[in-house]
């Protein structure tokens, strides 16, 4: 069973438009949600947890319908929102025994666990924590009610490399367990690059890719070379090229790239920003 499905999902707001969004997230995989502020991640996120209505489409979490199974997921389902939603006088202990009469399968062993491997503080309260320290303990809460799927949008957004790197860690012990996957959206790409199995794209409302990580890796690479040597290329091989009066360098398709032509590899937030630059 495929822990998230999306299917043709319209979304349509004065001035944007998320559109026709279709991918499938596998049980036991980490996806990655790239796109630039305002490419639709947040929506897209909002559109599953069934918070605004579509326009069209459909969504299925765990094998039930968002609209109908919502609330039959709601203990399966970890959430992280780019706003952690704790009242600010409470302190780490107290918002762990709130959340044991919030969720019938609350863990508080494996609370106590995450927060003290997170270093958060048992007697400050939330309103004092710092952006990290708030992530942290919304991930906390998120992994400590036996989710199979967790939903994060912007996680890792504004925090330092310290904390990134942690929390990353946590992500990928958390999917060693074949039942649980992530969908994480993000415009920090060298995160999700470390993090991801699948990697989708959006730009301007609009999926431009969808795909296995190592799969991209292995299917472009970056050439340099003269103007006229990329003429011989087939239509769409080439996703983008910078010229410059020292030559050309291109982001190709390696199977299109001739026999004894240097190629280097390409990044994921490279492939990611010469995209976005060859689609405006």
């Amino acid at each position: 069973m495929n822990a998230l499905e999306i299917r043709e999902l319209t979304k349509e707001y004065p001035g944007f438009k998320l559109d026709d969004l279709t991918l499938t997230l596998p049980s036991g995989c980490i996806m990655g949600l790239i796109g630039e502020n305002g490419a639709g991640k947040s929506t897209t996120i909002k559109l599953i947890l069934d918070m605004i209505h579509k326009d069209s489409g459909s969504v299925t979490i765990l094998g039930r319908d968002n609209e109908d199974g919502i609330s039959l997921t709601k203990e399966e389902v970890g959430v992280v929102m780019d706003e952690v939603g704790i009242p600010e006088c409470l302190t780490v202990p107290q918002v762990g025994k709130i959340m044991k009469y919030t969720f019938k399968n609350w863990d508080s062993d494996e609370y106590k666990r995450i927060t003290e491997k997170f270093s958060l503080p048992e007697n400050k309260p939330f309103k004092d924590f710092s952006r990290g320290m708030k992530m942290k303990l919304g991930i906390a809460v998120a992994m400590s009610h036996n989710s199979r799927l967790l939903l994060l949008d912007e996680a890792t957004s504004g925090l330092d490399p310290v904390v990134r790197d942690e929390v990353v860690d946590m992500l990928i012990d958390f999917t060693r367990d074949e039942s649980h996957s992530i969908l994480v959206s993000s415009h920090i790409v060298s995160d999700l690059e470390k993090l991801c199995d699948y990697i989708a794209f959006l730009h301007n409302g609009k999926l431009m890719l969808c795909e296995e990580k190592d799969q991209l890796l292995s299917e472009f690479g970056i050439i340099h070379c003269a103007s006229d040597q990329l003429d011989g290329f087939r239509k769409g091989s080439v996703i983008y090229k910078k010229e410059s009066p020292y030559g050309v360098e291109a982001i190709v398709k390696r199977s299109e790239i001739p026999s004894g032509m240097s190629v280097s590899p390409v990044s994921i937030e490279e492939l990611f920003v010469f995209m976005i630059k060859g689609a405006k």
